[in-house]
């Protein structure tokens, strides 16, 4: 979901979107819109019966470069028109344990190694809406290390995906809370810091 430019100082981004015909949401090929969807703006109490709720399992991977930079996703809601940013990840195929599926979705999602995930993870607790649903539920946030920064691009979009994909961007942790967009989840900078003192 993701192609990263380099820029020195500065936060990696890249707008140039994937194939026309790939699929738009955080989850790879072969994954549902509810699969692995990027977290959406949080439900208020008023929104609640508003639409149909979802508690499918999902990982996500962490990804730190050589200089201490996050990698982030950036998704834009088709229904609700919110945009925000957020770590690689998305739904947990059956038969797929929670360490395997964020292996295949890192290399699906950008292009990266899965093998690069390390079985590490902290768990999060999420509620977030996104195309129409409403997702309340845990995920593992697994850690993954790079020596300097690596190109991202995607490996496999699913439609969905190609739609509401904007790019990616490498970030420090100072740079998280200054992102003009919504972060999901908006601990995420704390996040980072659990699953970082793991290895």
């Amino acid at each position: 979901m993701s192609d990263s430019q380099t820029g020195t100082g500065a936060p990696r981004t890249d707008a140039d979107g994937p194939p026309a015909d790939a699929d738009a949401s955080p989850a790879g090929a072969g994954r549902s819109s509810a699969d692995a969807s990027p977290a959406g703006a949080s439900r208020s109490p008023a929104d609640a019966g508003a639409s149909p709720t979802s508690d499918r399992a999902a990982a996500r991977v962490v990804c730190v470069d050589g200089d201490g930079r996050v990698l982030l996703m950036h998704w834009r809601d088709t229904v609700s028109g919110v945009t925000l940013w957020e770590p690689p990840g998305g739904g947990i195929d059956p038969g797929e344990t929670p360490f395997e599926a964020a292996r295949r979705e890192l290399t699906e999602e950008t292009g990266l190694p899965g093998e690069a995930v390390l079985d590490r993870w902290v768990p999060v607790r999420r509620e977030f809406d996104w195309l129409g649903t409403h997702y309340v539920k845990t995920e593992r946030f697994y850690l993954a290390r790079f020596e300097g920064t690596p190109v991202v691009g995607p490996g496999a979009f699913t439609a969905e995906e190609n739609d509401t994909y904007l790019g990616s961007g490498w970030f420090s942790p100072a740079e998280l809370a200054g992102l003009p967009d919504a972060l999901e989840p908006p601990d995420l900078a704390e996040v980072v810091s659990r699953i970082t003192r793991l290895g």
